[in-house]
């Protein structure tokens, strides 16, 4: 008689092309039991994949769904997941890279049977394929103004990424794949095995003690003079300053709290929550901050009476001729005519690194520079920023090449 197992146990038999193949009900991801099945060249190999598949059932781990592909699942995962732990803009740009770049090269591949090597082969293309030709840009465009891969003759743009997307394209997909092994989808996050070369960061040298106090001289009487005094002295970020409240600042008591900021998502200027949970933070005002805000509430005003019925109240503090937001990128041109009359070569970001080095040269402990600026770690103010200007550098070595002397 052919062997048979108890019940419970799975079956076994043999296939007529020789293989033998196991069956049995294991726990599904939804919480049902399904029919799964084994395959081996003979029963006692066939037997031990059917046990180990019913023993993981038996202590509750899930079998994988074979029949979900990367697609559905990132789906499901940027509306249900995604979409209730981040910032509206950090959907956006989650969404941007799975719409755009992930889903077109691996949406059709099974969750369960994802490799390794089919992640390192898709960094490998959006390291090197022309996005202009991949993403069909230049064949969307009139026949007149076509100039890459839908031209006459052909010629590739090669608009490449850069290595800091690529770099966020292997981020987000890791941390969906992440989730997925927390749901017990899939047994291992196959993308954390593939290794991404991190990019060299641009970082912001800031501005000098002579520098910053030339631009504070520059935009003292500037309708928008305000903002770079804040951005200088409390280090805020763009978006911080364009979404800051009146109902937020206490001029007399010498505070403002951070609760919004200001940004554009797809499309439109939206306020949301600042950028992490610390950057939602209590800001004490030096008396030259409360009176720059002092001077911006006045000019407002002007401004609200020369507008009449134009006039759009929002609250802001930072507003437009009319009270409407300021676009993030206006504040940026804004700046750029100041910067070239001043001749200095800094971003408008950087008057914020101005802040922070120039807390941590006057000594201020770290974690209180930290929780001044709203900086999400204290390895982010020290690594980033913690570095010396060439001034400082320059008296170090003169110290020790005095002590070197003595000796």
């Amino acid at each position: 008689m052919a062997k048979r197992n108890p019940n419970g146990e799975g079956t076994i038999y043999r296939r007529k092309d020789g293989r033998y193949e196991g069956a049995g009900f294991v726990l599904m991801p939804d919480g049902t039991q399904k029919r799964r099945r084994v395959y081996g060249k003979t029963w006692e190999e066939t037997r031990k994949k059917l046990t180990e598949m019913l023993a993981k059932s038996d202590q509750g781990i899930p079998a994988t769904d074979t029949t979900e592909s990367l697609g559905a699942y990132l789906a499901y995962w940027l509306e249900h997941v995604v979409r209730h732990k981040v910032r509206s803009s950090t959907v956006y740009s989650y969404s941007k890279c799975v719409d755009g770049y992930i889903v077109p090269r691996l949406g059709k591949k099974k969750l369960a049977r994802l490799t390794a090597k089919d992640v390192r082969l898709f960094l490998d293309w959006a390291r090197q394929a022309c996005q202009c030709c991949a993403q069909g840009r230049d064949a969307a465009r009139p026949a007149g103004q076509r100039r890459c891969c839908a031209a006459s003759p052909r010629r590739c743009c090669e608009r490449r990424l850069s290595p800091r997307m690529v770099q966020y394209l292997h981020a987000v997909l890791r941390n969906a794949l992440q989730h997925a092994v927390r749901e017990e989808l899939v047994q291992r996050n196959v993308a954390k095995l593939v290794q991404v070369q991190t990019p060299r960061y641009r970082v912001g040298r800031g501005l000098s003690v002579a520098e910053a106090k030339k631009l504070l001289a520059d935009v003292h009487d500037d309708r928008l003079g305000a903002a770079y005094v804040l951005a200088l002295y409390l280090g805020l970020r763009r978006g911080e300053l364009l979404g800051l409240h009146w109902s937020d600042v206490d001029l007399d008591g010498g505070s403002l709290e951070i609760r919004t900021a200001l940004q554009r998502v797809n499309g439109e200027l939206t306020l949301s929550a600042p950028k992490t949970r610390r950057s939602e933070r209590p800001v004490p005002l030096p008396a030259v901050c409360v009176e720059a805000l002092r001077r911006r509430r006045e000019r407002q005003a002007e401004e609200r009476a020369a507008a009449g019925e134009r006039w759009r109240e929002t609250g802001l503090v930072f507003t437009t001729r009319r009270g409407t937001p300021i676009e993030p990128r206006n504040l940026n041109r804004h700046f750029y005519p100041i910067r070239d009359r001043l001749g200095l070569e800094v971003r408008f970001h950087d008057l914020r690194h101005t802040c922070v080095t120039q807390l941590l040269g006057l000594g201020i402990p770290p974690h209180i520079v930290r929780d001044i600026v709203g900086h999400s770690a204290l390895d982010v103010t020290m690594n980033i920023y913690a570095h010396a200007d060439m001034t400082e550098k320059r008296a170090a070595l003169d110290r020790l090449g005095g002590l070197l002397a003595d000796e």
